[in-house]
Parts: structure tokens; C-alpha cells; sequence
């Protein structure tokens, strides 16, 4: 019986075990840090090709869509919204399923005005995020009717645009008037 041959030889074998076990670890780290690099990089690039020269609607977007409603005639704000199916939920009645729908609600309700102001209040908070943007406001009204009644006060806005055609339209939006 020779044990220090069985000893070395059985060290030698191990060493060897050890070796391939490293260098399985170093191939698997090696393409462990290439999958994370190129995930890294198309995010990067993806990121940097959605955002690129996309800077979202700002406040004086916000005033001119509002100044559209303030001529009481749906053809100025037309621009604004998104054709085709999508929600807009407004005072009267409760909800609209498109541009469409809401535009021919709407010329019914303000058809009883003769005259509207709107203006975007200084709490106008916008997310650009792509080409997408939401954004919150309150909106100062004061609406007169044909008899000469006038009706003031602050509405909520939420709105949700879409880049479409490199134009920032409105996909989906809702108004409200909290209840006095």
C-alpha cells in the first residue's frame, strides 16, 4: 500500500476537478457579463430613441387648449384630441367613448353659453414619459349663460396625451367640479 502516491495522485485529481469547475465559472461569469452589458445597452438606446427631442406638452399647451374652449365652438379644440376610439369623461354626461362622440355631447351642453373664460391654474403638473404625457391642473372657469346667469369657479383636469404625428393630441382625459 502506497499512501503518499494515492495521496498525491488523489490532490492531483482534485486540483484538476477544481480547474475545470473554475474555469466553467469564469465562461459563465464571462457570459453572465456580456447578457448584462447588451441589456444594459439596448435600454440605453432604447430609452435615448423614445426620448430624443420629445419634450412633452408644457402649461402654454395647456392654456391654448383651454383658450380653445373658451370660444364655446368644439371646431377650435378639434386639434387638440385624439380621433377614434378613446374615453373622455366630463361634467355632463358622465363619459364619452370618442373624440367624436364628446364633440357632438359638448356643442349640446355649451349650447346654452354665450360667452366662457378658462384658465389654467399655476398648480399644472405635466410627466413627459416617451411619447406619452399626463398632467394635472385645476382649471379657473366662469362661464355666462344666454339669460345672463354667470357660473364661477375651479374644475380638475387630468388629461393623457399621445405623440401623434408630432403632435401632442389628448387620448384620454377627465373634467370635474368638486361638489359644493
Amino acid at each position: 500500500m502506497n499512501v503518499p502516491g494515492l495521496y498525491c495522485q488523489g490532490f492531483k485529481n482534485l486540483l484538476m476537478i477544481m480547474s475545470v469547475r473554475l474555469e466553467a465559472d469564469v465562461r459563465f461569469s464571462k457570459f453572465v457579463l456580456i447578457i448584462v452589458a447588451l441589456a444594459i445597452a439596448f435600454t440605453v438606446a432604447s430609452t435615448h430613441a423614445v426620448s430624443k427631442d420629445v419634450k412633452g406638452p408644457d402649461k402654454a399647451y395647456l392654456q391654448k387648449i383651454w383658450d380653445g374652449w373658451s370660444t364655446l365652438d368644439t371646431a377650435n379644440v378639434a386639434g387638440f384630441y385624439a380621433p377614434g376610439p378613446h374615453t373622455f369623461f366630463d361634467i355632463a354626461p358622465l363619459k364619452y367613448s370618442s373624440w367624436e362622440e364628446y364633440q357632438n355631447g359638448v356643442t349640446k351642453e355649451l349650447a346654452d353659453y354665450k360667452s366662457a373664460k378658462f384658465t389654467v391654474n399655476d398648480d399644472a403638473d405635466l410627466h413627459p414619459a416617451g411619447n406619452e404625457a399626463w398632467g394635472t391642473a385645476t382649471v379657473k372657469y366662469e362661464m355666462t349663460h344666454k339669460n345672463g346667469k354667470v357660473e364661477m369657479g375651479n374644475m380638475r383636469w387630468t388629461v393623457v396625451f399621445g405623440r401623434e404625428g408630432g403632435k401632442w393630441l389628448i387620448v384620454h382625459e377627465h373634467v370635474s367640479v368638486p361638489v359644493e
